[in-house]
């Protein structure tokens, strides 16, 4: 047995020695070096996903109908978002690159410029979602057909049309943050999530149960408002190490091949999170049209698999910083070794979750509606037996996650561009159609077919990255 996890856990045994350009560190410096960047990165990551289950629990106490308010424009509002996490996985890449080469005024100029560029874009998208907010909530999939539809839609266009005022704000702080995680700094980055999510649970307590679901909506506002203030702070602010920094003194001048470099990274980032935007839009829809019911059952699944992507995509943020750095100091066969190591940790993460999910899936379901709204006891059941399903994808969430970002670290941007429309915008909606309007599957038996498309995504994946093709991409 212990040689078996020798052989699964120990790095000479994770890069090829056809693919070795100098020596490996010992195992425990480089589980050591990975977990430095990615313990700060799950528990920011890890926060904000139990921020958000917090505000779905603070709103359900409404009762299903408020719920339902809640989810609805979460793919219009993310699919909008979509264009900025975009081109942070190009600042990101292209900050990390530039440190693993040793040019902080390069890193700077492209933190100055990809600034610029999401402030444009946002106030142009803010000005879209202010102004056709109920179109397309009633796209998403809201309607008027019945009382209790009626009652989400108009909770729906309220929370998103709230919600719009803070893109501007939200895409700054982004942009700041994704630039640090470049550079491995993470732990200014967790310090920014916690400051504002304390303020937005407050300010929940304090708003929610007078103003409902708007009282929602303004404390997430005012939450992302401050963390984006601390997110400027530690730019401006000029602290002895600090590898980032910004000031009005700086050239704010438009430079042509930084912001063709970070489009072009960040373009191939663009197909992939638009298709990850439509495809779990489609998703959403067609899952709506179950009813109000299980549409709030599917939703508090969902809050629960975001949590545990949370604690993936913190691991992978450290996969994508130290991919790009080893990849800018020559290192290619470093990049791979912390590529597995990442994986192997999610790995181990994956099966004790798997096994938590399982344990406590209805005392957590139960959690996110009040017991004594009508349908409570159907909405936790079907949510506790479709938590089981989310115990099942947990090993091929982590590998899909963590893979996909040490592919993202290397620039290989349009080969996970291209997985991801093949996958969640062709296939995830498909297999939802087959499930839910031709097969008529209960809630947790669509999720179950669902988990082919994951586990696909998760070894083309893992593939890629084995395969070494990755190396040569240019950032």
């Amino acid at each position: 047995m212990k040689a078996l996890l020798k052989k699964i856990y120990c790095v000479e045994w994770m890069v090829p020695k056809h693919h070795r350009i100098g020596p490996l560190p010992s195992s425990k410096e480089a589980y050591g070096n990975v977990m430095r960047i990615a313990l700060p990165s799950i528990a920011e990551m890890l926060l904000m996903s139990l921020i958000g289950s917090a505000d779905t629990i603070m709103v359900g106490q409404l009762g299903k109908n408020a719920l339902a308010a809640v989810a609805l424009p979460t793919q219009p509002r993310m699919m909008m978002l979509s264009i900025f996490f975009a081109l942070n996985v190009g600042v990101t890449a292209i900050v990390a690159r530039r440190k693993g080469e040793g040019k902080p005024q390069e890193a700077n100029k492209t933190l100055r410029n990809a600034l610029m560029l999401v402030m444009t874009l946002s106030l142009f998208i803010m000005g879209v979602a202010l102004t056709f907010a109920e179109p397309l909530m009633r796209f998403a999939g809201g309607n008027t057909n019945t009382h209790d539809d009626t009652e989400v839609l108009k909770g729906a266009v309220t929370y998103f049309s709230i919600m719009a005022w803070s893109l501007p704000v939200s895409a700054v702080s982004m942009c700041i943050n994704s630039a640090l995680r470049g550079v491995g700094n993470t732990k200014v980055t967790l310090k920014v999530n916690v400051v504002s999510n304390i303020v937005n649970v407050v300010l929940n307590y304090l708003l929610i149960p007078r103003l409902g679901v708007a009282g929602a909506a303004i404390a997430s506002v005012i939450g992302i408002a401050t963390g984006a203030s601390l997110s400027l702070t530690a730019v401006l602010s000029r602290k002895q190490g600090s590898y980032l920094h910004i000031s009005y003194k700086d050239s704010w001048r438009i430079d042509p091949k930084t912001m063709r470099t970070i489009i072009r990274v960040g373009g191939n980032a663009m197909i992939e999170q638009l298709s990850l935007r439509f495809g779990f839009f489609i998703y959403s829809r067609v899952m709506y049209s179950m009813g109000v019911a299980l549409y709030a059952a599917h939703n508090i699944a969902m809050q629960f698999l975001s949590i545990t992507f949370s604690l993936a995509d913190g691991i992978a943020i450290a996969g994508t910083s130290l991919v790009g750095q080893k990849l800018g100091e020559k290192r290619y066969d470093l990049s791979m070794m912390y590529g597995h190591v990442c994986y192997r940790i999610a790995i181990s993460v994956s099966l004790a979750l798997a096994s938590f999910i399982v344990a406590l899936r209805t005392p957590i379901s139960s959690l996110f509606i009040n017991s004594n709204t009508p349908n409570a006891g159907f909405v936790v059941t079907a949510a506790a037996q479709t938590m089981i399903v989310v115990a099942i994808m947990q090993p091929f969430q982590m590998g899909s996650v963590v893979y996909s970002g040490s592919l993202r670290g290397a620039g290989d941007n349009l080969y996970v561009a291209k997985v991801m429309a093949l996958c969640v915008s062709i296939l995830r909606p498909l297999l939802a159609i087959l499930a839910v309007r031709v097969l008529k599957l209960s809630l947790p038996m669509t999720w179950l077919l669902s988990l082919s498309e994951m586990a696909l995504r998760a070894i083309l994946f893992a593939r890629r990255f084995s395969s070494g093709k990755w190396r040569e991409s240019r950032v």
